[in-house]
This record gives structure tokens, sequence and C-alpha cells, in this order.
């Protein structure tokens, strides 16, 4: 089957060398993407903030397509973290309305290529007509086992931390013997999405080097890669270059032998 025929996108050259070697390279399982720059892409445009918004989504749906053709199992989108409603609140509602359209406009090509949606986070707090979308988009799409698609909403890494330690406690409540025989894997348990492998690398736009209170339990040995292309910008391209780069790290875990990928 070609690749036009597995994802209904024809390919440039460029894309058809780099697509492939990116699959000669280590593929990653699970891949976390912090999404940053759109503000400053429209700045650098001289259009308002939610213009770059809007071509943020675009590039969502370019790089859905590189996903499939790379067979990476997971891929993390910070969408909306906790520290986002400290932004305008007409930016925020906009967002929130940018989040029910994608889930509803999305949904059938999700569905026609077996992408799951997981949404992670303290979701079911957010507006009420975001809740219902997403809860749709997670029940049509929830026979879908190409691409588990995890969507961050109102997400971070310490709340998170927090949450789990909040059931965990709860759990073990009236029988300390537990909490003595508690270790990393046992906690894992309480985790937003424990049955989801922790992200093998994390990929972070726009030339800032943070991981800005993204997955911070699961990026332990996450390979971090840095690139600066905004968001808006990016495509199948430097996915592909991010998955080259991450072939090429070898990988410790704390032992002294490396392993590649």
């Amino acid at each position: 089957m070609s690749e036009t025929e597995e994802t209904g996108e024809a390919m440039s050259p460029e894309e058809s060398r780099w697509l492939e070697e990116a699959r000669a390279s280590k593929v990653p399982a699970h891949v976390g993407i912090i999404m940053d720059g759109s503000g400053r892409w429209a700045q650098k445009r001289g259009l308002p903030r939610r213009e770059g918004h809007r071509a943020g989504v675009e590039s969502i749906r370019r790089c859905l397509p590189a996903l499939l053709r790379l067979g990476i199992k997971y891929c993390s989108f910070f969408v909306f973290s906790t520290e986002n409603w400290r932004r305008p609140r007409d930016e925020v509602d906009l967002l929130m309305k940018m989040v029910v359209d994608w889930a509803s406009d999305d949904k059938s090509e999700f569905i026609r290529h077996g992408v799951r949606i997981v949404p992670v986070g303290r979701w079911k707090e957010l507006p009420a007509p975001v809740v219902s979308a997403v809860a749709r988009a997670v029940k049509e799409t929830e026979g879908g086992d190409t691409l588990h698609l995890l969507a961050c909403l109102n997400y971070g890494g310490r709340q998170e931390i927090v949450d789990a330690a909040r059931e965990m406690a709860r759990s073990f409540a009236g029988d300390p013997r537990k909490v003595e025989n508690l270790d990393e894997e046992g906690f894992m348990r309480f985790l937003y999405a424990p049955s989801v492998p922790e992200p093998d690398l994390i990929l972070r736009t726009s030339g800032e080097l943070r991981l800005s209170n993204f997955l911070l339990w699961q990026a332990a040995y996450s390979e971090l890669v840095f690139t600066d292309v905004l968001w808006p910008d990016f495509g199948p391209v430097d996915l592909y270059k991010a998955v080259v780069e991450f072939g090429q790290r070898k990988r410790r875990f704390g032992d002294i032998a490396g392993k590649r990928g």
C-alpha cells in the first residue's frame, strides 16, 4: 500500500526522504509534544494571537499522517495547561472553542484512521460544551487502536502527582501497611493514564528549553528534543528529524551501558 493510500496525504520528495530515514532509525512508541510558539508566530506576522492558535490546530492535523506513517502508538499533545487560565479571558474562550471544534470536526478522520482520543488531566472541570465534545470524541473513537492521541487538557504535571497522592491516600486509608510496601510501579497506578507507557521522546517547539510542567513523573528518562521551529510552522519533516535525532541517542536509564533508541 502506498503512503498516500495509508493516510490520504501525498508527500514531497523531502518528506519521503526524511520519513525513510526516520523509519530506519529507532521509532519511539510514545512521543510527547509541547506545542509552543503560536503567539509569537502571529506576532511576527502582525496578526492577532488567535490566528496563531488557529494555525497551530492545522499543525496538529498535518502531524497526524506523519505519526501514522511512523507507526507511533501514543502521542501526547499539551493542549491546555493548568497555568493557561492566567491568559486573557478572550484568549481562553477562543482556546476552549477550538478544542470543541477540533474534537467535533476531526472525529471522522480519527475513526477512519483508527485514532483513539484519550483526554488527560482535569478535563472534566472545563466548560460544559468542551466536556461534552471531548466525551463524545472519546466514546466514538474508543475502538481505535492504531494511535492513541492523548489530549492533555487542563493538565499540569505537579497537579497530576498531587492528585495521584490524594487518590493513593484514599485507597490506603485505614491500612498503613500498604504504604510501607508502596513502590514506583504501585504509585503509577494512580496517575491519570496509568496504562500508557512513559514517553520515549518529548519534543518542544519554539526554542524554549524547559518542560513547563508537562508529564513530570513520566519524563524521568525521556529523551528531550528542542527545535527553534514555531509550532504553526511545524510539520511532518520536523517530526521525522526529531525521530532521527532520538534514534541517535544512547539511553542508559541510570546504567553505564548505552542503548540506542
